[in-house]
């Protein structure tokens, strides 16, 4: 029996050069907690890259589809550790293979280090040759039904025919932190995870319409919290009761400024919510013109509140985009579900698609935003979220849900 472990490639990381290092400690720790209850061994790394021992047969499959969700990696592959000989190589490759989808099949094979005797092109050839002799398959290079893929480095080499395509990007906790604004909805569950993927630790905040509306999304803003879970990179969701100062706003301002008001002020209370994080940047889930609210014009105008860069992953994206990615990150279905939000409360009937910043200056100069802020942080509550690169602010924050 040939020692099975999960091989996990990256890409990115290797390109860092003197911090490298720090990139793949932070991997290996991120895997770690992804993994546990998984298997009953830590991360190592070998010859860059990082082994996850499969430790129960059982849960290989979970445990493959828990790594290929973590940003920072490119592939992990199902493989089986021999000693650096060919006679081991081959048996492996054979016990893969007679398990591969029936077919003809290729070998790809490489060698990380030319004190190995045997070279890439005659490892090829050689296990290629026994493989054919012992099965009765037959080789086909440019549309193999299964590949056996040989990789030899420090000390061992792993053979792997199962091999899935992961997140990519760089490990949560590279990037520092960031404040995004989860709603319900399909598109900042995607800009989110779109942020975690070049190393950042989410805390999002999710702004409700209670008390004029149920709590559904607030729950459902939770239910993607637990998705986002699955990858590491959620630190933190604040919730928001939001109705009380939207209707405050519907009151006392032009009604087609309505909508960037309130935008503006969850803004402000994102915005003080990441400085108690320690947060250095704000994320939404704004697509160029999908809505009123988000003409160059309008953006423009709601920017204006911010004195922290607001980083916008989807801006460049269709909705058929934001939806496809939605559904491969697993959120979509959530996202789908009828509810209430602070989005759907006092809407004007003919808002401004394209406001004058001074109009807005104006009439946000008639709010008391100071204690609007306060009150909206006053009645915050938060539910943690596992993820080993996240620190919660001093004091704990708000009060837990």
């Amino acid at each position: 029996m040939f020692e099975r472990v999960a091989l996990v490639h990256y890409h990115e990381i290797g390109l860092k050069g003197r911090n490298r290092a720090s990139f793949e400690n932070r991997l290996r720790l991120n895997l770690d907690s992804a993994c546990a209850g998984l298997t009953t061994a830590r991360t190592e790394r070998i010859s860059s890259r990082l082994l996850v021992p499969v430790t129960d047969g059982s849960r290989a499959d979970a445990l493959l589809e828990r790594i290929a969700g973590l940003p920072g990696i490119s592939s992990v592959a199902d493989a089986l550790v021999t000693a650096r000989d060919l006679g081991e190589i081959e048996s492996a490759a054979l016990q893969l293979l007679v398990e591969a989808p029936e077919g003809p099949f290729a070998v790809d094979a490489r060698r990380s280090n030319t004190d190995f005797p045997v070279s890439s092109h005659e490892m090829n050839v050689e296990v290629g040759r026994f493989l054919v002799e012992r099965t009765g398959r037959r080789v086909d290079l440019s549309h193999p039904a299964a590949t056996v893929w040989i990789e030899v480095v420090q000390g061992s080499a792993y053979v792997y025919s199962r091999r899935l395509q992961a997140a990519g990007g760089l490990p949560v906790g590279t990037a520092g932190k960031v404040m995004a604004l989860l709603s319900a909805g399909i598109d900042s569950p995607v800009a989110a995870w779109r942020t975690m993927k070049r190393g950042a630790v989410v805390v999002a905040v999710h702004f409700s319409g209670q008390p004029f509306t149920g709590d559904l999304s607030a729950r459902l803003a939770g239910e993607i919290g637990h998705v986002l879970e699955r990858h590491e990179g959620l630190g933190r969701l604040y919730v928001v009761p939001f109705g009380e100062l939207q209707r405050e706003i519907s009151l006392t301002s032009p009604p087609g400024l309505r909508v960037l008001l309130y935008r503006r002020l969850m803004l402000r209370v994102a915005e003080e919510l990441g400085v108690r994080e320690g947060a250095h940047a704000l994320v939404t889930g704004e697509s160029l013109g999908q809505v009123a609210s988000q003409t160059l014009e309008n953006i423009a105008a709601v920017d204006r509140a911010a004195t922290m860069p607001v980083l916008r992953p989807l801006v460049g994206m269709d909705k058929n985009e934001i939806i496809a990615e939605a559904r491969r990150l697993g959120t979509f279905e959530i996202s789908s579900q009828s509810h209430e939000d602070c989005c759907t409360l006092f809407m004007p009937r003919m808002p401004v698609t394209r406001a004058k910043v001074a109009d807005v200056d104006e009439a946000e100069d008639a709010l008391d935003l100071r204690r609007m802020v306060a009150e909206a942080l006053e009645v915050s509550t938060h539910e943690d979220f596992r993820c080993p690169a996240y620190r919660p602010p001093r004091g704990g924050g708000s009060a837990a849900a």
